[in-house]
């Protein structure tokens, strides 16, 4: 119970935090549906699990080795961010203009395992995320077993996986609120900002 409460608070403790890949979760799936959701957010969780599994094996021999590259990383993750929110913004625009000027009503959809590997991607680009569950296993990853590692990376993972599922709901709440053509506008040009700032603020 022990560790199943100590792998709780460390996918609840990495996925509360609400930065740009959440942003960028409950802006997809407002535009979306609900399976696009579902499957963008237990890819953000999957690479949490991947972390927690990485950590809790090697955690304590990776994290001096990760130091040299946090700032590089986390430069990537800016960038890819950035490039993303514009995209979103520049595909909101253009889908307000093809419906005033056609009436059209349906888009392509994205596919779920388009979202759930983008979203992968997307949160395997973190660095914070290994060091931060490298740091709950330092000093104690040598004296668990293999068992209770696998339950810490399987709470850690469902946790994770709940949070974002959460989100995922919320952003499909507020896309059928936003039903009209200025509304998906606004949702995608409002996510684009903010995912902006929060990735500027990953290297401020």
């Amino acid at each position: 119970m022990e560790v199943v409460v100590a792998g709780v608070l460390a996918g609840y403790g990495i996925a509360v935090p609400v930065g740009p890949v959440g942003t960028y979760l409950v802006g997809l799936s407002a535009r979306s549906s609900v399976r696009v959701g579902a499957c963008a957010a237990l890819g953000i969780a999957s690479a949490d699990g991947i972390y927690a599994l990485v950590a809790a094996v090697a955690g304590t021999a990776l994290a001096p080795l990760l130091v040299p590259i946090v700032v590089p990383l986390r430069w990537v993750s800016v960038v890819v961010l950035i490039g993303l929110a514009v995209i979103g913004a520049i595909t909101g625009v253009r889908r307000y203009r093809t419906r005033r000027l056609t009436g059209v009503t349906r888009e392509t959809p994205v596919r779920g395992r388009t979202a759930y590997l983008g979203m992968l991607g997307m949160t395997l680009l973190s660095p914070m995320t290994v060091i931060y569950f490298a740091a709950l296993v330092l000093g104690g990853s040598g004296s668990r077993s293999t068992a209770q590692l696998a339950v810490f990376v399987t709470a850690a993972f469902l946790a994770s996986a709940s949070w974002q599922l959460l989100l995922a709901g919320g952003g499909v709440l507020l896309g059928r609120v936003l039903t009209g053509h200025v509304g998906r506008l606004i949702t995608a040009l409002v996510s684009s900002v903010v995912i902006v700032v929060l990735a500027i603020r990953l290297v401020a």
